[in-house]
């Protein structure tokens, strides 16, 4: 019956999306609210990059809806927090719904995203302790240090991904859903409080996916833009630091270690990283990619891993779906160890990732099956055999060799008959 509550959040989140969504859509195809095609875009026509504001108002509309609820009632009696999340939301939304229209330098957001990370850091959504044998991290200084760094490294990620028809959308789903199981069933083995902000902010970030999505798959109608993935990775990021490193586990020694009770000791370590293993990865490669080339971590190009997906040759939805299968192999992956022994876990994801990898090179692999047939066929057809040992220009190569050789010959013996004399 608790599940409910948290259901009808996500409905709310959802519908006001949907809705809104529509609206925001026909307003700016109407009054061409939306952007040019830049050389770096997949899309072939202009599409409007303002749903992140729908999303907003969804997320907003369940938050006040769930602060009617007494079910919540703990989760708003720590107001700081609240504010401190709807403080960080708007000054992300505002920021990314400008870059959508103006597109700003890439400073003055990294400085939006440092002042939205220091309030929600400020107001109590912060890294306290690391979840490696219930650590205290030095300082508070430290840990709002810490805790910046995360949310905009969560925030970025997300938003380098945002390249492909609701590929940000679907991951946030997935790894959303794997992330409110484990905080649900945390929360069920440690004996507290059910109704949390973890909990809470992820399902209403489920909801406004869920409900963005539809303008969003391929064709895309609409775009969430930097404001929407701003602030999907602000949610995400807020749901997972509200809830890591909140448990002991110092207990999970000897041979216990992996039991299905001590698991979610080790999960708080894994599964922030699961659940974000395709944009922290892309985030990285990028960063790296860019200065090595002498440029900024923030400059734009085609390089991405859903560029390089496409450039394979996968077509727009299926390297979508790619992108979702190793989400969802990550993430659900590391959640199993929650339930059964660990060495079943690992094989598991290691057959899921071999999947994968299969998946994704099967372009590469069905064209080089397509070479290696076209060169057996043609040494296969006596006309093409034929054709190859009896060309006009491979008999002429030769000749001109063999002539060189010769001429080369003569010279030699030439040199070597004045140098006797």
């Amino acid at each position: 019956m608790r599940i409910a509550f948290y259901v009808l959040v996500a409905l709310v989140s959802g519908a006001v999306t949907f809705g809104l969504s529509i609206l925001i859509y026909r307003l700016s195809m109407r009054y061409r609210l939306y952007p040019r095609i830049r050389e770096r875009d997949v899309h072939q026509r202009p599409t409007p990059r303002l749903g992140g504001i729908a999303m907003f108002v969804g997320m907003t509309a369940a938050m006040g809806v769930a602060s009617l609820l007494p079910a919540f009632g703990l989760v708003f009696a720590e107001p700081g927090r609240i504010i401190g999340l709807g403080a960080a939301a708007v000054i992300m939304v505002v920021v990314g719904a400008a870059d959508d229209v103006w597109d700003l330098d890439w400073t003055v957001k990294l400085a939006a995203q440092v002042l939205a990370a220091g309030v929600l850091a400020w107001q109590g959504i912060q890294l306290y302790t690391l979840p490696i044998g219930g650590q205290t991290i030095v300082s508070p200084y430290v840990s709002l240090l810490i805790t910046v760094f995360v949310v905009v490294l969560v925030m970025n990620a997300v938003n380098f991904i945002d390249g492909l028809d609701g590929l940000v959308a679907g991951v946030a789903i997935i790894a959303g859903g794997v992330f409110f199981v484990y905080a649900y069933l945390l929360q069920q083995q440690a004996q507290t409080e059910y109704f949390n902000l973890a909990s809470l902010t992820t399902a209403i970030l489920i909801g406004a996916c869920a409900g963005f999505l539809p303008l969003n798959r391929f064709p895309a109608r609409l775009f969430m833009g930097d404001a929407g993935a701003l602030l999907v990775g602000l949610m995400m990021a807020a749901s997972t630091i509200s809830i890591t490193g909140r448990i002991d586990s110092s207990a999970a020694t000897g041979e216990k270690l992996f039991t299905a009770y001590f698991a979610p000791a080790f999960i708080p370590m894994l599964l922030p990283l699961a659940v974000l293993v395709i944009p922290l990865l892309d985030f990285s490669l990028a960063v790296l990619r860019r200065l090595r080339a002498g440029k900024s971590p923030f400059s734009a190009d085609r390089k991405h891993l859903h560029h390089r997906l496409l450039d394979m040759g996968h077509t727009h939805p299926n390297a979508v779906r790619i992108l979702y299968a190793w989400t969802f192999a990550a993430s659900v992956g590391v959640l199993l160890y929650m339930f059964v022994p660990w060495w079943v876990a690992t094989i598991a994801i290691g057959a899921a990732f071999a999947v994968c990898v299969a998946v994704t090179l099967a372009p590469i692999t069905r064209r080089k099956a397509r070479e290696l047939a076209a060169q057996r066929g043609a040494l296969e057809d006596p006309a093409a055999r034929d054709a190859a040992i009896y060309d006009e220009l491979d008999v002429a190569a030769a000749e001109t060799v063999d002539a060189e050789e010769a001429a080369a010959e003569r010279a030699g013996a030439e040199r070597t008959k004045e140098t006797g004399r």
